[in-house]
């Protein structure tokens, strides 16, 4: 039987401040990792490119269609795979995923299709004092990504990697196959917990001052970039969820309904470092096209 393989899945844009921590806190875990720039205007793609350069098991690529990042795991379907999603604003916990890791690879949670796992919605960062504050989910909305591609047949019609499109699912399993890490763990000893920096600024083009969290692609449309993508966006203008279109209209934000539920806490930060970019390649885990132009 063929062995377990863990994949990474990266799709940023102009992500320059914490990209590499988020990258490099995933190595490890990950026998391969395929990150797609949204043709980024800040330094992400030179820290990309360098990654790549230390990193063996580092696919990078930049693309005007986010939905690339999605069809690069369009061949793992059926295999015996785990997809972690990672965005530009999501740090892991190395040590937790490194416990993660061993129970994947022996086959536990075999038997779902996702898992949820805790979240610190982040609106500070303390570097010096090792600290984090911000909002947990539970209650706050889960954001972390991990797929188990041995549930699909195949999966395709993303827009953007891990996000909707059209999955057949092998029998037993479906959307609602998941599994809660948070009914079995707390925050501190969650194998795949997460700081999610949603609130924190993100690049460097980014004003220091009056900054406020951006849209997501869902909101923007912007999945296809470019000149002939932006006239074509104008022409549909394909319609926002009541409930965004209502907070764009008032000023309000989605995020903030989603990610600053209950009380605001504060945690230990220093399990989520930047680690070094020196993981070992796990062996050919499917082709590899190097670093793209």
């Amino acid at each position: 039987m063929p062995r377990v393989q863990i994949v990474g899945s990266v799709l940023v844009r102009d992500e320059d401040l914490f990209l590499e921590r988020a990258i490099c806190n995933v190595a490890a875990f990950c026998d391969r990792i395929h990150a797609v720039d949204h043709r980024s205007r800040d330094e992400t793609w030179p820290i990309l490119r360098r990654l790549a350069g230390d990193l063996d098991h580092l696919d990078v690529r930049r693309s005007s269609d986010a939905g690339e990042s999605h069809r690069l795991l369009e061949r793992y379907a059926g295999t015996r795979t785990w997809v972690l999603g990672v965005d530009g604003d999501e740090l892991y916990d190395p040590t937790g995923l490194g416990r993660l890791r061993e129970l994947l690879l022996a086959g536990e949670l075999a038997d779902v299709f996702n898992v949820k796992a805790h979240v610190l919605n982040c609106d500070e960062l303390d570097e010096d004092a090792g600290q984090a504050s911000g909002y947990l989910a539970p209650p706050s909305r889960p954001v972390t990504k991990l797929f188990n591609l041995a549930a699909v047949e195949s999966w395709s019609g993303c827009l953007e990697r891990l996000h909707g499109g059209s999955a057949r699912f092998r029998a037993g399993y479906d959307w609602e196959t998941r599994r809660w890490l948070t009914d079995d763990h707390d925050w501190s000893d969650d194998p795949l917990r997460c700081l999610h920096v949603c609130f924190l600024r993100r690049s460097s083009l980014e004003p220091v001052r009056g900054w406020r969290e951006r849209r997501n692609l869902d909101e923007s449309r912007e999945f296809r970039r470019g000149a002939l993508h932006r006239i074509a966006r104008r022409l549909r203008r394909p319609p926002v969820a009541p409930r965004i279109a209502e907070l764009h209209r008032t000023g309000g934000s989605w995020k903030r309904e989603a990610y600053m539920r209950g009380a605001r806490v504060t945690v230990d930060a220093r399990p989520f470092r930047v680690l070094p970019p020196a993981a070992p390649a796990r062996g050919s885990v499917g082709p590899r096209s190097g670093a793209g132009a």
